[in-house]
């Protein structure tokens, strides 16, 4: 069975010199373009250039090129849609996807959205309308941290006992590494939360408010702990994520050192060799440079000896899930599981103290932290950063 496929949000080429805003349909299309059974067929986005410039770029006809998503929908009727607008348009769209009844499938980019009860939203509507939401949580599937959970599950450092990790921010970045704590817990919920934030400073990343600085301690119910530094604390931590076991200690994304290593008790450090580093896939100096003179040969594809991106295996999995009618990985309700611990973080900054779970709120706590519940993001400078 193939699937046709339409993305919403084309962004500006991220190749041009004077590009802006948020490109990540440029990174979602290899993905589908490289699975035999999928066809991208349509593209909307409300700046029509930049619609028809990724149109261009990836054969889609000019017929199946909109502004309006909704028309996009009427008219292509996708089985599966990538949402790739800045995050404050997430809900919207992807419940009025879910509730067109067209798209077999919604595969949405990272952070939900810009609420807790947007958040909720997104996944509640899906699943009323039997419609399979997935969230681009795609650095689960690199290597490093792929091969990180073949060490926990084989008990190399015994039991897992506390994670560590630092990022530029709980939100935009974070959510990255509260979506791998889950990964390396088995999927355990968290008890609490109890985190500071500091916020004297406007702090927004593709139209979405982040702390500047933040320090979070979270309690899961199987009794691991985790400590999230993000900001000016990053430093604190050392690595990306570190897992402490019983008997020893994995450590990912190592300052000025290797993408994934362990030891036990007493033993020396021992590294792993991967063929990722902890954001995309590693090339040799020789393969990079391999690559070059194969790319301008004629006639030979711009994915010859490409590894699939983090991006790429995450649409394979949301390819894969559908096809097998099962759960996917980076499901929407697995989502909604990570991203209430950047809400709960927040929430246990305005409130001065211990925040219980499930989380009891409706809107964004970092808006009252800022010193208003105003929409004034358009008005702050926006941060470009790579995913």
């Amino acid at each position: 069975m193939g699937y046709t496929v339409a993305i919403i949000g084309t962004g500006a080429d991220p190749e041009k010199k004077d590009r802006s805003g948020y490109a990540m349909a440029y990174r979602h299309a290899p993905g589908y373009l490289r699975l035999d059974d999928c066809e991208l067929v349509a593209c909307a986005d409300i700046v029509r250039e930049n619609a028809e410039a990724f149109a261009d770029r990836f054969d889609i006809p000019e017929e199946h090129v909109f502004e309006d998503y909704e028309a996009m929908l009427r008219e292509a009727r996708p089985d599966i849609v990538s949402i790739c607008v800045p995050p404050k348009f997430h809900a919207d769209i992807t419940v009025g996807c879910a509730e067109s009844g067209i798209p077999k499938a919604v595969h949405c980019e990272k952070p939900m959205a810009t609420t807790w009860a947007d958040c909720k939203r997104m996944v509640e509507a899906c699943e009323r309308n039997d419609v399979q939401l997935t969230i681009d949580n795609q650095r689960r599937f690199g290597a490093p941290f792929r091969e990180a959970k073949d060490l926990l599950d084989d008990g190399t450092v015994g039991d897992l006992v506390r994670i560590e990790w630092a990022e530029d921010n709980l939100f935009d970045a974070g959510v990255h590494e509260f979506d791998l704590c889950r990964y390396y817990t088995d999927d355990a919920h968290a008890e609490w939360v109890l985190a500071g934030v500091d916020t004297s400073e406007e702090n927004v990343w593709f139209g979405s408010r982040n702390e500047n600085h933040g320090l979070s301690q979270i309690k899961y119910t199987n009794g691991v702990y985790c400590l999230a530094a993000t900001g000016d604390g990053m430093g604190m931590i050392g690595c990306y994520m570190r897992l402490i076991g019983e008997d020893g200690v994995i450590e990912l994304g190592v300052e000025d050192g290797p993408a994934l290593r362990y030891r036990t008790d007493g033993s020396k450090w021992k590294t792993v060799s991967t063929k990722d580093t902890i954001h995309a896939p590693d090339y040799s100096l020789f393969q990079a440079g391999l690559r070059k003179v194969v790319k301008k040969a004629p006639f030979v594809s711009d994915r010859t000896m490409a590894r699939p991106s983090f991006y790429e295996r995450a649409i394979e999995e949301v390819v894969a899930a559908l096809r097998e009618d099962r759960e996917p990985e980076i499901s929407g309700r697995n989502a909604l599981a990570g991203t209430e611990l950047t809400y709960a973080s927040w929430e246990s900054a305005r409130r001065r103290g211990r925040v219980d779970l499930p989380l009891d709120i409706e809107d964004n706590p970092l808006d009252t932290l800022f010193g208003d519940e105003d929409d004034s993001e358009g008005e702050a400078e926006t941060v470009a950063t790579e995913d």
